[in-house]
Parts: structure tokens; sequence; C-alpha cells
């Protein structure tokens, strides 16, 4: 997979895409991150990527110019059309099944607004697909493309260690993830359940599955209430 990254702050990803799961990826050649510095695009010599709203109104806004030639540039050193990706809180809510959805993309262009926010045409001008990564307000989009990357490289074929750690994960069947225990078996008068020792993996699969079934209605109800309503949708 091929992600491109389009910021104003390109140097907040350097740490992040050398480290962990995704460092590992992308040393293994499973994943390539490009990052573009939008303001590399300006015209003048402040390197000007942001004008004041028509209309007046508080802070600034990302200019067309910068943001579509930014584009263009990276589009022209590949061949193929990716997906497009605009991060906003009016954006599609990132769920686990859009995440799988665009792992299975072979390119994603990402990019990341601040201030303001951006020129509406840029919206309209480019076939974007608006992603939130949920219901709270950043200085920018950088660290939400660091929750969107991570999020989708850990999906890829080869990126995480064992191939079974996805599939088991919180979300990815629609439910909360199940409690996990390690050694000691004991630790300050909390024990390991019984059942996780007892070496009968049929009675294991069951706790465990009735254990996540527990939990997601207990913290999350609305996740069931979404999966009923989708398999609804496909009946």
């Amino acid at each position: 997979m091929r992600i491109d990254v389009l910021a104003l702050f390109p140097e907040v990803f350097e740490p992040f895409l050398a480290s962990s799961i995704v460092g590992r990826a992308v040393e293994g050649g499973i994943v390539s991150v490009g990052c573009v510095n939008i303001r590399d695009f300006a015209h003048d010599k402040h390197r000007s990527v942001d004008d004041r709203p028509f209309g007046g109104g508080p802070g600034m806004v990302l200019m067309c110019g910068p943001v579509f030639e930014a584009l263009e540039r990276v589009e022209a050193q590949r061949e193929g059309e990716p997906v497009r990706i605009l991060l906003t809180p009016q954006g599609e809510r990132l769920t686990q099944s859009v995440v799988a959805e665009l792992a299975g993309q072979p390119w994603l262009v990402i990019l990341c607004g601040h201030y303001e926010g951006f020129d509406e045409r840029i919206r309209t001008g480019i076939n974007v697909r608006e992603i939130s990564v949920g219901d709270y307000v950043l200085s920018g989009g950088e660290p939400a493309a660091v929750v969107l990357i991570d999020a989708v490289v850990r999906l890829l074929p080869g990126a995480l260690g064992d191939e079974g750690s996805a599939a088991s994960d919180s979300f990815a069947e629609g439910m909360l993830e199940y409690p996990q225990y390690t050694r000691p078996r004991a630790f300050r008068g909390m024990k390991v359940p019984d059942v996780l020792l007892s070496g009968d993996h049929g009675k294991i699969a069951s706790w465990r599955q009735e254990q996540a079934v527990k939990r997601t209605l207990e913290r999350r109800p609305d996740l069931t209430d979404e999966a009923g309503s989708s398999r609804q949708g496909k009946t």
C-alpha cells in the first residue's frame, strides 16, 4: 500500500513512521508513506497557505491553490487514482469497518487541515471522502492522520506478528474485546479466571465470547444496536 499525506506540519509524522508496528511495516516494505508540506506550494515570500474568510468571522481558512497544487504534484508521480481522504469533524465517523475498507485500497492520499478549516471549494472541487476520527476538535489534521494510518496499517497482511491479533481486537466483530490476562496467576489478591487455566479451548472460547458480549452491553450498548441495524439492512 502507498499512503501520501498532505499537511502543514509533516515533521509530526517522522517519529510515528519510525516506531512500533507502523515503523516495522514501513521497513518491511508492507506500506510506503510520503509526507508533503503544503507550504511548499505557496507563491509568496511568506509561504502563505491561509487567508481571512470572506464574510468575516474568526480565524483563517486554508486556501485552494496550495492544496490543489500539492495534490496534483503527488498524483502526477504515480499511475492510477487514489482514494482521497479529507480529515474533518464534518465527515463520516471512522469505524473499524471503514478502516477495513480503506486497508483494501492500494493508494490513499490524506489531506490534513488546520486553522478554521478548508475553503469549501477544496471539498467540492476534489473527489474526496470526508472522515472524522471523533466528535471533538483538534488543532489540525495531523493527529487524526496518525490515528487513521495506524488503524489501517495494522490490518495490512504481514504488519502484525500474529495475524489473528487484528481479528480479536475490539470492534473487529462489532464488539469490545474480552478481558486478557498473563503471568502471574495471582497478583495482590486478584486471580486469573480458572477457565483460562483449564486447557479446554472450547470452554475458553465460549468464556471469551460471553465476556465480550457482556462487556459490550455494559460499556457500549450502541454497538449492539448498530450491528442489529446493519443485519436488518442486509435482509
